[in-house]
């Protein structure tokens, strides 16, 4: 089911594509972009059964490329390390604990924007792809030798469960601002990772039956430069 979605949401993107290249407007000035961008990652995990989490905070940065094709229509693809995760919260031992994802993502996004020469806004959607490159844990416990813990539902099999899947995929979008100075153009941009992989094993007898899937959010500044237009 997870993968006839992300599928179908290819097949969309594809579809946009192929009617924006029959309806081009030939008077159109086309636009290739390139830049930088970084910010700060904001992740979660989707686990069931369930393991509370606090929020904590990580990193992104990377490269991207802009083609603007048609007016208020462009496509987007990126290359961005993303920290993702989780940090456990224990709401009654002063424990902590808290497993760092680290991934290379490519998103593949449509672009619609809108406004002036001079300040517009815009909205990215698309699928996205990520590989793990590597894993690390930090505990305040010993994670092979465990403490008795004060609630019953705690899932001690987590702590040192190994990641089954290195691929992440699943649907990436965001709102943003930019300002545009000649051939400069700044931006700012908030966007939300809908993962549909799962990072263990999802079988009945699997730890994480139900789900152990990426999620959260991304705040980026980034910096372009036309290359074309």
């Amino acid at each position: 089911m997870k993968r006839s979605f992300f599928t179908a949401i290819c097949l969309l993107l594809i579809s946009c594509l192929s009617m924006t290249a029959q309806v081009r407007d030939a008077n159109f000035k086309r636009e290739m972009l390139l830049g930088v961008k970084a910010g700060i990652s904001i992740p979660n995990m989707a686990f069931s059964p369930v393991i509370q989490q606090n929020t904590w905070l990580g990193y992104t940065a990377g490269i991207a490329m802009r083609y603007t094709e048609e007016k208020i229509f462009g496509l987007i693809i990126e290359a961005n390390f993303t920290q993702r995760g989780w940090d456990e919260f224990f709401e009654y031992d002063p424990y902590q604990y808290r497993r760092v994802l680290n991934y290379v993502e490519i998103p593949f996004m449509t672009h619609i924007y809108f406004g002036s020469d001079k300040f517009r806004g815009f909205v990215n959607l698309g699928p996205q792809l990520g590989i793990m490159i590597s894993d690390t844990k930090s505990a305040n416990f010993d994670t092979q030798n465990l403490p008795s813990f004060s609630n019953p539902n705690t899932i001690k099999e987590s702590y040192e469960l190994p990641i089954k899947n290195n691929i992440d995929y699943g649907i990436t979008g965001g709102l943003g601002a930019e300002l545009r100075m000649n051939k400069h153009i700044f931006m700012i941009e908030g966007r939300y990772y809908f993962g549909l992989g799962d990072i263990f094993g999802n079988r009945k007898s699997d730890v994480f039956y139900g789900s152990s899937a990426n999620r959260g959010f991304l705040v980026t500044l980034a910096y372009m430069f036309s290359v074309w237009k």
